[in-house]
């Protein structure tokens, strides 16, 4: 049966983590006078290619932990404290201006690219570190099949999201302006270091639990 609870809460983190409005301006800044038809073969190529990294790290990520000797607890805690940094630098507009920077970088190395689907937009604007580790600590949340349809659901959703935001990225920057971009982004890094938070306490009560 489908878990509508996890999908919700699945949904908010990616959501937040990829963030396709922050994600909108850096894609329409490399894409910047190109033609329409490369615009949307970057958009499909960058999520086609971040949906392949992602779903092989949510289905086999765990896998190379326990190789490694890794405990959830521990990728809990840390993946928590991340993912409170990154929610600390959207409040502060750090993320934003170490988006811009790295786009900036790419342009700079290559004035006019022709594959920006790989790096920067597919690794690590959408596929970035946060990202993996939150599809790792949700699908450890869960050992039920309709668990795990319900996380990969919500990731193809955000992902969809993040696909149409891509295509329509200049007239959106255009209409929502620099101030409502901005006032999203800190409302989003709230929600994303409280979240974060109840992940590191996951971890340091479950780590607790086991010592005694």
């Amino acid at each position: 049966m489908f878990d509508y609870s996890l999908f919700i809460s699945a949904f908010a983190i990616l959501f937040v983590i990829i963030d396709p409005p922050g994600c909108a301006p850096i894609f329409a800044t490399l894409t910047k006078g190109t033609g329409r038809k490369h615009q949307r073969s970057m958009a499909f190529k960058s999520v086609g290619v971040a949906t392949v990294i992602l779903l092989g790290f949510a289905f086999f990520g765990e896998w190379i932990f326990v190789k490694l000797g890794i405990s959830l607890d521990a990728l809990r805690v840390a993946g928590g404290i991340m993912l409170f940094i990154i929610g600390l630098n959207m409040v502060f507009e750090k993320r934003t201006e170490s988006r811009e920077g790295r786009a900036e970088e790419a342009l700079s190395e290559n004035p006019d690219p022709e594959d920006i689907s790989v790096f920067p937009m597919g690794i690590p604007m959408i596929a970035g570190p946060g990202t993996m580790a939150s599809l790792l600590l949700l699908m450890s949340r869960t050992d039920s099949l309709a668990g795990q349809v319900s996380v990969i659901a919500a990731l193809i959703a955000v992902l969809i999201i993040t696909l149409l935001t891509f295509l329509v990225a200049g007239p959106i920057m255009r209409v929502m302006g620099k101030s409502f971009t901005d006032v999203l982004t800190r409302v989003l890094g709230v929600l994303l270091a409280t979240l974060a938070a109840q992940f590191i306490l996951d971890g340091v009560v479950n780590t607790l639990k086991a010592a005694f």
